[in-house]
């Protein structure tokens, strides 16, 4: 269960909304953007951080996401 209450649809401002609606259209969690969307500024600052940080490198994406996933296991995090 998340320690930060995760926003509803009708919570999430405009830009936000159509950021996580375009996540969870192509499967993706969007559970992280639900809970930064409490602070605007906050969600804008840490996705344009994020992005080219999850993107780029020489690590694949999809094993950045494996182990950010492991990590939130041993964490009992949930998000």
């Amino acid at each position: 269960m998340s320690r930060i209450r995760l926003l509803t649809d009708e919570e999430l401002p405009e830009r936000q909304l159509e950021a996580v609606l375009a996540t969870e259209a192509s499967g993706a969690d969007a559970s992280v953007m639900r809970a930064t969307a409490h602070l605007p500024e906050l969600f804008e600052a840490y996705f344009k951080f994020y992005g080219p940080n999850h993107d780029g490198g020489c690590v694949e994406p999809q094993l950045k996401e494996l182990v950010r996933l492991k990590i939130a296991r041993l964490n009992d995090c949930f998000t």
